[in-house]
């Protein structure tokens, strides 16, 4: 049996992957982040405790699980170390349980203030960002002009290879964008400081992955955003800065393709997103105040309000296309309650009413208008439910017929935000 599962987002992000991460951890050994940054936000509910995560895998709060932040991750040192203090304040133990690769590029002060003197410059059409310096640090890997965690490890040496690269990025942060250059000896000094907190946890990860392998752990990969915001198959420009696909676990990781298993695409029963770009179910009336505040949709990492729309099918048979997901876990399904129908997008009508159903690209998106199929709602309330056999009859045709169009098994529904609120159908590697 292969012992590695990937967990990610099908749509924008903001999908509910941490819970899913948390609630599969039970008879898991190792959880691996392997693309992103700090701009993620994973918000998990265990006995009515709120616990937020950024960079640290979900797994963290499962004693017995060790997290590994993979070489696709570009790490904030002074975000992971805050993150660390913040669980170590509430009795978890972190550093002696956390994996750091060598190889993460590391995101410096510098980055997020061109990230966000590149926002404010673009005025009305800016992407936005989170402003964390996710973009300006994927930049520098891809120029190979980053710094890595590796290179920390000899303090002069990094000292200089900064004020190198510093001549460059201050050089456009005063010319071309008319801000303030970044003292570079404090950004030098906090950045060894911070990596100092967790140098106990820094290792070769590619290896420890392999390892554990061969030795039959369990792995489970935890994926950070959504599909639809991936650098190569999502909206762009409106998209994030990394491969949040499944493709990106093995570049990310180290993990060889023949290895990974099952892949578990996570899905709102309805569309969330953040930020600018493509939304054809978003919805601007009292539905759409409905499901904002029921699902209580602001942002774990900005704290901005999400867009809130009908289900958008075309988009999430797309996800499970590009990444070869096996089933799906649906999740905020009672948020749906109450409503007296319920729609999910199966098509696209595009300017000139040409009808497909593929994700168009580039401006085509931006003017693309839904093609809706209509359900019954249902009164009762699902939240809570543990078991299929209790779900209203609408409610389960709903999942049927949402099931059938995207074209993948519902495995698990999510019917609230804790851990024990969860009808599990199919149980990936053994866990009930």
């Amino acid at each position: 049996m292969n012992q590695s599962l990937v967990i990610l987002g099908s749509q924008w992000g903001d999908e509910g992957k941490g819970k899913i991460v948390d609630l599969l951890t039970e008879k898991v050994d190792y959880v691996i982040r392997y693309q992103g940054g700090h701009n993620a936000g994973h918000t998990l509910v265990v006995d009515g405790k709120k616990t937020a995560l950024h960079l640290i895998p979900s797994g963290i709060l499962r004693p017995h699980v060790r997290c590994v932040i993979g070489n696709g991750v570009v790490l904030s040192p002074e975000a992971l170390t805050q993150e660390i203090r913040m669980l170590e304040e509430r009795d978890h133990s972190v550093i002696d349980r956390l994996h750091v690769s060598t190889n993460c590029p590391l995101i410096l002060r510098v980055h997020v203030a061109l990230d966000q003197a590149r926002e404010a410059a673009r005025g009305n059409a800016k992407i936005g960002t989170t402003g964390r310096g996710i973009g300006p640090a994927y930049e520098d890997k891809a120029s190979r002009r980053g710094l890595r965690v590796a290179d920390t490890a000899d303090p002069a040496s990094f000292s200089e290879k900064v004020r190198e690269l510093m001549e460059y990025h201050n050089f456009i942060l005063t010319k071309w964008y008319r801000t303030k250059p970044v003292d570079v000896e404090s950004m030098i000094e906090e950045t060894l400081d911070a990596v100092s907190y967790f140098g106990t946890a820094v290792c070769d990860t590619v290896d420890l992955i392999h390892r554990c392998r061969r030795d039959g752990k369990i792995m489970l990969f935890e994926g950070a955003q959504g599909s639809l915001l991936d650098i190569d198959h999502g909206t762009y420009p409106f998209v994030t800065s990394s491969n949040t696909t499944a493709g990106g676990v093995a570049t990310g990781s180290g993990l060889g393709p023949r290895h990974i298993g099952s892949i578990l695409g996570v899905t709102k029963a309805y569309a969330t997103r953040v930020g600018s770009g493509p939304m054809p179910t978003e919805l601007f009336d009292d539905v759409g105040k409905h499901l904002a505040v029921k699902g209580q949709e602001v942002g774990t990492t900005t704290g901005r309000g999400r867009r809130c729309g009908w289900f958008d099918a075309v988009a999430v048979r797309h996800a499970i296309e590009v990444n070869s997901m096996s089933g799906i876990c649906l999740t905020k399904l009672d948020v749906l309650d109450g409503l007296s129908e319920v729609k999910m997008c199966v098509a696209y009508e595009l300017p000139g009413g040409h009808v497909v159903d593929y994700l168009p690209s580039g401006d085509e998106y931006l003017n693309a208008r839904p093609v809706y199929e209509t359900l019954s709602g249902w009164g009762e309330t699902t939240f809570g439910m543990t078991s299929l056999d209790e779900m209203p009859k609408a409610a389960k045709e709903y999942v049927r017929r949402l099931s059938r169009i995207v074209g993948a098994p519902i495995d698990i529904v999510s019917t609230g935000p804790d851990r024990e609120q969860t009808i599990v159908i199919s149980t990936p590697f053994g866990v009930d």
